[in-house]
């Protein structure tokens, strides 16, 4: 089937006709997710209080609360928006790679820290419909992945040009660059902290700015070194594809990580500020805008970064033999 020529220039591969079944079950779940989180708020009562209480007394937490508030909106609108995609045979493989960081980020530090934290001997079958969550999402990014890239409607000649330019020939570049050393920077540093780094600046830092990394609930803990370990070598390689042309790979993973630092950033930010977290562990008020800047500039990076290679995707473009007038495939 020929491609259409959507906006911006990009050819997008027509979509299945009918929305899957999964994205239409998680939506139910959203919803039901966007009820528990009003609920442990006291905006709403008697819906699934008897539920959380006897069989996930974990999603009472601050942590429980603010992934239940993101995946009743954001993940909501994210399936509404995929849904709608496919039945107007649009493609919906970006939405969907934000979506698949996001909910794998979601899953794996709440499930971690429910099996490490002090939350563990409370652990019932009710556990085991978490289970869904982790490989549905699996099969899901497969489906994704294995879907064709949109591609610009470019020629050779112009990725040729583009890919030849040096770093101080595009500004933009450089400020992301400089925005992810920094990023990166953090990242280690907050890794060092939850690892007891006996410096005093980590001393400093996790009992004046940052006392939620000492919370016993251990979904910080597992969040700074899932950070550590996997976000942490991505921001060096997108560091590395941002100084070298062709890395193809990065519009895809750009989007990944986007939805991956953008859910675990807003609960991050939320639980170190809810009520529902023990007081000695809340952010101290006298750091709160630092606290504020610092964490929302973190999530920014990856959001900028993943824009930038949709938007201007010419960098990232394999090589290919330049001739006059053929258009870039």
């Amino acid at each position: 089937m020929a491609q259409a020529v959507g906006r911006g220039g990009l050819r997008a591969e027509p979509a299945p006709r009918r929305p899957p079944a999964v994205f239409v079950a998680f939506s139910f779940t959203s919803a039901v997710d966007l009820i528990i989180s009003l609920e442990e708020d006291g905006f709403v009562s008697g819906f699934a209080e008897v539920y959380v209480r006897e069989g996930e007394p974990y999603l009472r937490t601050a942590h429980g609360i603010m992934i239940c508030y993101w995946d009743g909106v954001v993940h909501y609108g994210l399936y509404l928006a995929m849904i709608t995609a496919m039945s107007q045979r649009k493609s919906y493989r970006s939405l969907g790679l934000f979506w698949l960081g996001s909910l794998m980020m979601s899953i794996v530090v709440f499930l971690l820290g429910n099996l490490i934290g002090k939350y563990s001997s409370d652990i019932s079958p009710a556990f085991l419909l978490n289970v869904p969550y982790v490989l549905i999402p699996i099969w899901a990014g497969v489906k994704l992945f294995q879907q064709p890239r949109a591609l610009p409607c470019l020629t050779a000649e112009q990725v040729a040009e583009e890919q030849r330019k040096w770093l101080h020939q595009r500004p933009q570049d450089v400020l992301l660059v400089l925005l992810l050393v920094l990023v990166a920077a953090f990242t280690f540093f907050r890794g060092m902290v939850i690892l007891d780094c006996p410096a005093d600046s980590c001393f400093e830092y996790i009992y004046q700015h940052e006392p939620y990394l000492r919370d016993p609930v251990a979904y910080p803990k597992v969040q700074m070194l899932l950070y550590l370990f996997y976000v942490l070598p991505f921001f060096c390689l997108c560091i590395y594809g941002l100084l070298r042309p062709g890395c193809s790979w990065m519009p895809d993973w750009s989007l990944v990580f986007a939805g991956a630092v953008a859910q675990a950033q807003f609960s991050h930010l939320g639980s170190s500020l809810h009520s529902r977290t023990p007081f000695p562990y809340q952010t101290p008020e006298d750091v709160w805008w630092s606290f504020l800047v610092t964490n929302v500039l973190y999530a920014l990076g990856p959001q900028l970064l993943a824009l930038r290679c949709l938007r201007r995707p010419a960098f990232f473009l394999p090589s290919a033999p330049t001739s006059m007038g053929k258009k870039y495939q």
